[in-house]
């Protein structure tokens, strides 16, 4: 397989801490994806090193999470996260232990983590240690907890949606100890922080095997216990079946929105707790497929979706209505008379210039939308005479 650049400098990170007299090995999803021959995401690092020693071997340490063992380690313009060989005291929180002790060896660090298929390690000559079946997991596309799936459910509620999230990321099938666990515990699912449910749901709504993840999100009935999910108990079935991978959970509040139109986008987003930025993006995404919908392909549509929304502009469409005619509207992309506001030949201070009588106002921003649309349908040109012409035998105040 061939390795990134921040996955090689990795091993120089295990070497570096092993010529400090400790021992150092790649866990998690990164031996996961390695052993898939997947994308290596996030690389994490666990060691015998305690973080204090860690900051003592390397230049740049950013001590995010001393308490729980962690710091980032910055080698060669790349970030590794390192953490101390730790056993998780009780969770009486259902998210963090109530305590951690540091530990030398990393039998009993990797017998603390959620999946079989994330408890694999990777020493510095690319040896795996696998104490619990993880490999063999993995060649049977098989997602298990490790050890009793009860425990690790209330030791953490979110470890049920992470298997969710496998499932549709990786096309496994959830192990029946593992899944009838989750079928127990599901309602423990809302004592959980909205925004590390948000964390994973947008990873699972981006899986390859999205369709695999619904139909375990439905056979669970975990989704009667997500924010709006269970206050609309039919959305789930609304959600169309020939779903694609969403890229950003702005283009899934787009979709769910748009199947469902009684469900605003402010109500998912509060409830959701979502950035103000998904919001807009949302926002953006649906008011344009409404304008296809309506409208069709025109220059009007091509020139108000912005270029970094076109894929998901297109996902939509596809699930929507089907495939959308790309070279047509990448052509009329290429075609129009301009790209943005910014490329206007008439701002608002020529409009003040033009009007000296006049206070500032909305009337301004009136007339340069007007301006801009008819410009960009080629109705006006983008001339700055031709544009103010047209305004003084066009009042628009």
């Amino acid at each position: 397989m061939k390795m990134d650049e921040s996955f090689h400098r990795a091993f120089e990170v295990l070497q570096i801490i092993e010529e400090h007299g400790f021992s150092a090995y790649l866990v998690g999803g990164c031996v996961r994806d390695y052993v898939l021959q997947r994308d290596v995401g996030d690389i994490d690092i666990a060691t015998s090193a305690t973080p204090k020693q860690i900051q003592t071997i390397f230049e740049k340490v950013i001590p995010v999470g001393i308490e729980h063992g962690t710091v980032i380690v910055r080698h060669r313009q790349n970030s590794y996260e390192v953490t101390t060989f730790r056993i998780d005291g009780d969770y009486s929180d259902q998210r963090h232990p109530d305590s951690v002790r540091f530990i030398d060896k990393i039998d009993l660090d990797l017998a603390r983590r959620d999946f079989t298929i994330n408890a694999l390690a990777m020493d510095r000559e690319k040896n795996i240690i696998d104490l619990f079946s993880g490999k063999e997991d993995l060649k049977k596309k098989t997602i298990r907890t490790v050890g009793d799936s009860l425990s690790r459910f209330n030791e953490d509620a979110l470890r049920m949606i992470r298997a969710l999230r496998f499932s549709s990321q990786l096309g496994f099938t959830i192990e029946v100890n593992t899944l009838q666990a989750i079928q127990q515990l599901k309602a423990e699912i809302e004592q959980v922080a909205i925004e590390r449910i948000l964390h994973e749901m947008t990873k699972f709504f981006a899986g390859k095997h999205i369709c695999i993840g619904l139909r375990y999100l439905y056979a669970t009935q975990i989704y009667q216990f997500l924010p709006v999910f269970k206050d609309n108990l039919t959305l789930i079935k609304k959600i169309p079946e020939n779903i694609l991978p969403l890229s950003s959970f702005s283009e899934v509040i787009a979709l769910l929105h748009l199947v469902h139109p009684n469900i605003s986008i402010l109500e998912w987003v509060k409830k959701w707790k979502c950035a103000n930025v998904i919001k807009k993006e949302a926002t953006h995404l649906v008011d344009n497929v409404l304008y296809y919908r309506a409208h069709d392909l025109d220059p009007w549509l091509v020139y108000q979706v912005k270029q970094d929304y076109h894929k998901q502009f297109f996902r939509l469409v596809k699930i929507l209505f089907g495939e959308i005619d790309q070279t047509t509207f990448l052509s009329l992309y290429h075609d129009l008379a301009i790209h943005s506001r910014k490329e206007l030949q008439l701002n608002g201070n020529d409009l003040l210039d033009m009007f000296p009588q006049s206070k500032p106002g909305p009337w301004v921003q009136e007339i340069l939308n007007t301006v801009e649309k008819l410009v960009v349908l080629r109705q006006i040109k983008n001339d700055k005479t031709m544009i103010k012409e047209w305004i003084l035998c066009n009042p628009q105040k």
